[in-house]
């Protein structure tokens, strides 16, 4: 990674020191991490973060953190517009939340009519078909390599599936795809998730897989499966409960 620190921050308190980090390898290559220091030698690495240390001391409500400077109050006014659109948007459910669909030419069956000189020729269709939209087939593969970070810019650790799902498809597939794949089935679908039925899909996915299920090897869920992952759900309630008391005994300290 290659590192620029600047002696200086204008727009923050003297002795700040603002650092960027460009980084050389990944997937992320070439994308450019802020950082600033206190005078102190602390790091920072967000706004609200950095907002909570300064408190009332500093405005930051124009600061752009990634360039370092006050921006206008007219892009402060956008900023806070849209904003409060996307919360409206939130609020009335109007994201579109569906799964990727394929936007090409359709390669489905479709009505033709044959024109002959016999008068009595009719269009053949099927409804089936027609009301049947084309669905993209492993659109989870552009998930892949992706990962998700907290407020802080660290990168999350995902879910640990059972050893008992397989994953399937053209280049065996990996867990992490197949993760997105089961949670996009249970929040999209209402019949149940079974996986792979068919022993034909695992000679060759790319034909035989069913759209409607994952793509992984029909599996069983069993009482204790369930009864595993509620002591899970227990102990992670349990854990964010006691997180939320010390936050709250924090705040209560740092306003007192």
């Amino acid at each position: 990674m290659e590192r620029k620190r600047t002696s200086d921050c204008p727009a923050l308190p003297p002795g700040w020191k603002k650092e960027e980090v460009i980084r050389k390898s990944g997937l992320s290559a070439g994308k450019c991490d802020v950082y600033y220091y206190s005078p102190s030698g602390k790091k920072f690495r967000s706004k609200p973060q950095l907002a909570r240390y300064l408190g009332n001391s500093v405005d930051l409500a124009c600061f752009d953190f990634r360039t370092g400077r006050l921006g206008t109050a007219g892009q402060l006014t956008k900023h806070k517009q849209r904003r409060h659109e996307r919360a409206a948007a939130i609020a009335k459910g109007d994201l579109n939340t569906s799964l990727p669909i394929r936007q090409t030419a359709s390669i489905f069956k479709q009505p033709v009519t044959k024109v002959i000189c016999y008068p009595d020729n009719k269009v053949k269709s099927d409804p089936q078909r027609g009301t049947e939209s084309p669905r993209q087939l492993f659109w989870e593969q552009r998930l892949k390599g992706m990962r998700s970070s907290d407020i802080d810019q660290e990168i999350l650790r995902t879910l640990e599936l059972p050893t008992g799902l397989q994953s399937m498809g053209p280049d065996g597939g990996d867990s992490d795809t197949l993760l997105a794949a089961i949670a996009s089935a249970l929040h999209m679908r209402t019949a149940p998730v079974l996986g792979q039925r068919s022993p034909a899909a695992d000679r060759n996915p790319a034909v035989w897989l069913n759209p409607d299920q994952p793509p992984c090897r029909s599996f069983t869920i069993t009482e204790e499966h369930i009864r595993e992952q509620e002591m899970k759900v227990f102990y992670a309630r349990r854990s964010l409960e006691e997180a939320l008391a010390a936050d709250s005994r924090a705040r209560l300290a740092e306003s007192s």
